[in-house]
């Protein structure tokens, strides 16, 4: 799944039904553009594809109120189960892009704690895996046939890499001490705060 789907759906499941125009004015507030890779276009595109793929639902807009009928959007009940899955995978699976993990990070809440960490610990394994492949093939550039200059490249990922190792045990720690509110736990509101009007 893509960071822009999983971005999608959680925004239209946050709002309980959503206008394109919101979903896309929310993900931008959060500078998903710039982190998530989502443009503008491909939100309105998800919410179609969506839609045609039975995920999302199109609902007459009630409080439209005297202006022009606005299609809004509401998840249905495989748009839930299709959001659950995807945030765990984008929880726990390899993400080269990191855009995924980026998009997981921000539902998180969405899932009981204990289901989190878990996920994390295995996304922290593969972040650990990659690691110690960034490291090796930054210490062997030159054994490997590369000229000695790559080896930068390989030390720049190895740094990149390092960093997502301390930042997600950094998480988890923080995860495990009781910080933010999770599935069960609370109000969704306390979560995520009351949706704008």
């Amino acid at each position: 799944m893509s960071a822009t789907r999983l971005l999608v759906l959680g925004v239209v499941r946050m709002y309980g039904r959503a206008h394109g125009y919101q979903v896309r004015r929310e993900l931008l507030s959060w500078a998903a553009d710039k982190w998530g890779n989502v443009q503008p276009g491909s939100i309105y595109h998800a919410l179609k594809k969506m839609t045609a793929e039975g995920l999302l639902e199109q609902v007459a807009d009630i409080e439209a109120g005297g202006g022009p009928d606005r299609v809004a959007y509401e998840l249905t009940e495989d748009g839930e189960t299709e959001f659950l899955v995807q945030l765990g995978r984008a929880l726990s699976s390899d993400d080269a892009t990191g855009y995924t993990l980026s998009a997981a990070v921000t539902f998180m809440p969405t899932l009981p704690r204990a289901q989190v960490l878990a996920l994390l610990k295995q996304q922290l394994a593969n972040m650990e895996a990659h690691a110690q492949s960034t490291h090796y093939a930054r210490e062997h550039a030159v054994d490997l046939g590369k000229p000695p200059h790559v080896s930068e490249l390989y030390r720049l990922w190895s740094v990149h890499a390092d960093a997502n190792v301390t930042w997600m045990r950094d998480l988890i720690g923080r995860l495990e001490a009781g910080e933010y509110v999770m599935a069960g736990e609370g109000d969704q509101e306390a979560v995520f705060g009351a949706p704008p009007k």
